[in-house]
């Protein structure tokens, strides 16, 4: 099995239960490992014949921050409907971190895996 990955991808977004959450911006870091067989893109050297890294973080830039959620459960499994269905990744492993949430210099978040990993 081949990974490509995403790390340290920074959206800002408006996330949170809380009133105040609810009318600020905040930085959101998503690193992903997606599974994908490079083997036909390494051979023709074709961007048609990869996952395309760039295309994956511009759409979830775009749709993380245009909309608005209350948990990053429910924003981490958007994202993975998004990779699996949008983009035919098997596998994927996302972890989604909402730095500062409970303090200063703490970072919480969720660490997820969907799909079948291929062997």
């Amino acid at each position: 099995m081949d990974i490509v990955y995403i790390r340290g991808l920074r959206i800002e977004t408006t996330i949170g239960i809380h009133d105040w959450e609810k009318r600020v911006r905040r930085p959101l870091i998503l690193d992903l490992e997606m599974a994908s067989d490079v083997a036909q893109a390494a051979a023709t050297d074709r961007i048609e014949d990869a996952l395309d890294y760039d295309a994956v973080t511009k759409r979830l830039v775009r749709e993380v921050s245009a909309n608005r959620f209350e948990l990053v459960e429910t924003l981490a499994e958007h994202c993975a409907t998004i990779l699996r269905e949008d983009f035919g990744v098997p596998w994927l492993r996302l972890s989604l971190n909402k730095p500062g949430a409970v303090g200063d210099g703490v970072d919480v978040g969720v660490l997820i895996e969907r799909g079948e990993k291929p062997a």
